[in-house]
């Protein structure tokens, strides 16, 4: 491969990318709002993006690696059009519960898109780019969680439906961006040939726990940083989300280029404890600028951690498993989701939102050690 990095298959990736996450970051904020609408309590609120990625986890270490062996490309059309018909259902539910047992299904056609994309991605750019390239490429999703939250709050003002609506038609699009890429079977035939017939990536999914508690933070800001900005009077209510793209846009734009040179290994170390630390400062936010702040070092860490990490990990396995890989990694990465947002919604509930923050902040400081270990044991190192 060139070490040519931006080329017409990488924009069109990032174009299809964004679409998805404009799309998924304007569901997940405002469904805890239409749930308590529906007569559904604050515990059952944070259950939608839940159950969504706990099915997304469960699933991804299989649905990985369906893109190694029918084609990454035909994965991402497919899937695109199934979560079209998923958002359209949603307009028909007025029951809370039922709401809620839908997502199931549907995390577990996200768990697919997610893995066929980074696998599409990780081919797309060339290794001695990779992590930077990577970066780059999560920019799209960055660049959503900055505006889509807000875009979906000024949509539901005008209803559910209408909001459906609009995502309904973003996955549509998904699909005619997708159908756009170069078919990778043709491209790359020579990685995708006779993967072996085990589907999960054991060790990649071993040491992703790290991954998941970072992540367990991530899903319980995305479901209720939104909510305490509420409590405290703080406008926009998408302030920390907002605030943490910005944090992630400045440091991928940045030191972003340096992280192939800098080495993996050795941001990730450096950038694994700034999640905890930035949910730690949110726990005894008392206005705009603690709650600013907060975001800025959480997003300043995740948003170079992750594209260490992914590039860390594909050093370390076959390029005819990177689907494979990308679902490990997805499984460990939305369970902490998952949890993150379930058990965050039931802290609330008892013990209010700063212990809330608390007890998930210490979760998010366990991974580093942990990691430390992992890496050592499973031969990583």
């Amino acid at each position: 491969m060139s070490e040519r990095l931006f080329t017409p298959r990488f924009f069109i990736m990032c174009a299809y990318s964004f679409t998805v996450f404009v799309s998924v970051f304007q569901l997940m904020p405002t469904a805890p709002y239409h749930i308590l609408d529906l007569g559904g309590s604050t515990a059952e609120a944070g259950l939608f993006l839940g159950f969504l990625a706990f099915a997304s986890a469960a699933s991804a270490p299989f649905t990985g690696s369906i893109g190694d062996r029918l084609g990454q490309r035909r994965v991402l059309i497919v899937v695109s059009l199934i979560l079209a018909g998923f958002t359209l259902s949603y307009t028909y539910i007025t029951n809370h519960k039922l709401l809620l047992a839908l997502v199931i299904p549907h995390g577990l056609v996200w768990s697919a898109l997610l893995s066929a994309q980074g696998a599409y991605m990780t081919a797309t750019v060339p290794e001695s780019r990779r992590a930077e390239g990577i970066g780059y490429w999560g920019l799209a999703s960055v660049l959503a969680v900055a505006g889509a939250p807000s875009l979906g709050f000024w949509i539901y003002r005008f209803g559910w439906d209408a909001l459906l609506l609009e995502l309904t038609a973003l996955n549509l699009l998904m699909a005619v961006v997708a159908w756009r890429l170069p078919d990778d079977r043709a491209a790359d035939h020579h990685e995708v040939d006779h993967p072996p017939h085990y589907a999960i990536e054991w060790r990649v999914l071993f040491l992703s726990v790290t991954m998941a508690l970072v992540s367990f933070g991530y899903g319980a800001l995305t479901s209720f940083s939104s909510l305490f900005a509420d409590a405290l009077q703080l406008r926009p209510r998408s302030l920390f989300l907002t605030g943490m793209a910005a944090a992630v846009l400045t440091g991928r734009l940045t030191i972003g280029r340096s992280l192939d040179r800098i080495g993996h290994r050795r941001v990730l170390l450096r950038c694994m404890a700034l999640p905890a630390v930035g949910i730690l400062v949110l726990s005894v936010a008392q206005g705009t600028s603690t709650f600013l702040a907060s975001a800025l070092i959480y997003g300043a860490g995740f948003g170079l951690m992750h594209p260490a990490y992914t590039a860390f990990v594909m050093a370390h396995v076959s390029p005819i498993r990177r689907g494979a890989a990308f679902g490990a990694m997805i499984a460990a990465f939305d369970t902490g989701i998952g949890s993150g947002s379930s058990v965050m919604g039931w802290l609330v509930h008892h013990f209010g939102f700063r212990w809330g923050f608390v007890i998930v902040g210490a979760v998010a400081a366990l991974a580093l050690p942990c990691f430390l270990i992992a890496e050592k044991r499973l031969g990583f190192k």
